[in-house]
């Protein structure tokens, strides 16, 4: 068993010690945040110990690391705990789940995360610090730059370029080969026909509220 040690002391730290621990060949032997966040010694079990000096009791030599971070800043945070990580020698551990349908040939980058139930077709390029979460369908020929985070049930289309530090939420769906541009925000349930420039953010109308309560709707 390879030796990790996860970034991190929130949900997606948990999650991420629950998957690597069921399903891959890694044995989570820590944690690690900066000095100015650490609020326990002891999480889940494993010590907790300063990222500062994290060489001192986790040495590169011997433990991989993930950064199990979010969204946060438009991925910023994560990506520079990842390049803060990489510049101290560390290989950066990808998660897979056995229980997706990967078909690329493993064209996935480092300190990927790919949760359960996504569909990867032929072709497909994943670059670094990605994070798949479950059930979402990537297409023939699409490239994911670095430091994306794609939410749940997320159709992208054959031929789609989703470039760097994207946020697509849950339910958005990209038709075929349009890019979308550097930092987009996409919101849940969007469906994106064109184009984006970089920073933009999409939105669909929300769902109305309408003038009724449920208990005055007959049956049909």
């Amino acid at each position: 068993m390879k030796k990790l040690v996860i970034f991190g002391l929130g949900e997606i730290a948990e999650l991420a010690t629950y998957y690597f621990t069921e399903d891959s060949d890694y044995t989570v032997v820590g944690f690690t945040v900066d000095k100015d966040y650490m609020t326990t010694n002891l999480f889940m079990g494993k010590p907790v110990i300063q990222f500062e000096s994290i060489q001192d009791e986790f040495p590169a030599n011997n433990c991989d690391i993930f950064v199990a971070l979010s969204y946060k800043n438009m991925n910023e945070l994560r990506k520079a705990k990842y390049a803060e990580a990489k510049r101290l020698g560390y290989n950066l551990a990808s998660y897979i789940s056995s229980y997706s349908t990967v078909l690329n040939d493993g064209q996935i980058g480092d300190n990927c995360f790919i949760l359960e139930d996504n569909t990867i077709q032929p072709s497909v390029k994943i670059g670094n610090n990605v994070t798949l979460w479950s059930g979402n369908h990537v297409g023939h020929h699409s490239t994911i730059q670095d430091h994306v985070f794609i939410s749940s049930h997320v159709v992208i289309s054959g031929g789609v370029l989703v470039e760097e530090s994207c946020f697509i939420g849950v339910n958005a769906t990209l038709r075929d080969h349009i890019v979308i541009g550097k930092k987009t925000l996409i919101g849940a349930g969007s469906i994106v026909m064109k184009t984006t420039d970089p920073f933009s953010v999409y939105s669909p109308k929300p769902t109305e509220v309408r003038d009724l309560r449920s208990d005055q709707i007959r049956k049909i």
